[in-house]
C-alpha cells in the first residue's frame, strides 16, 4: 500500500501525518510544527485539498 507524508500548504515542509491510498479526511485541522500554522484540509485518493474558510465579517448596525 502506498503511503505519503502530508506537506504543509504554507511552508512546504513535511508534517507528522501520513496518508495512504484509502485515507479519507474531511475538515482535518493540519498543524505544521515548523511554521506554526493550522489549515483545514480534505484528503481523498492521496489528493490533499486546502479548505478556505471565509474571513469573519463585522456586523453592520
Amino acid at each position: 500500500m502506498n503511503a505519503n507524508w502530508i506537506v504543509c500548504s504554507v511552508c512546504g515542509s513535511k508534517t507528522h501525518d501520513r496518508i495512504r491510498e484509502d485515507t479519507i479526511l474531511k475538515n482535518y485541522p493540519l498543524y505544521c510544527l515548523k511554521c506554526k500554522q493550522q489549515t483545514l484540509i480534505e484528503v481523498q485518493n492521496l489528493q490533499v485539498t486546502v479548505i478556505k474558510e471565509p474571513d469573519a465579517k463585522t456586523q453592520s448596525r
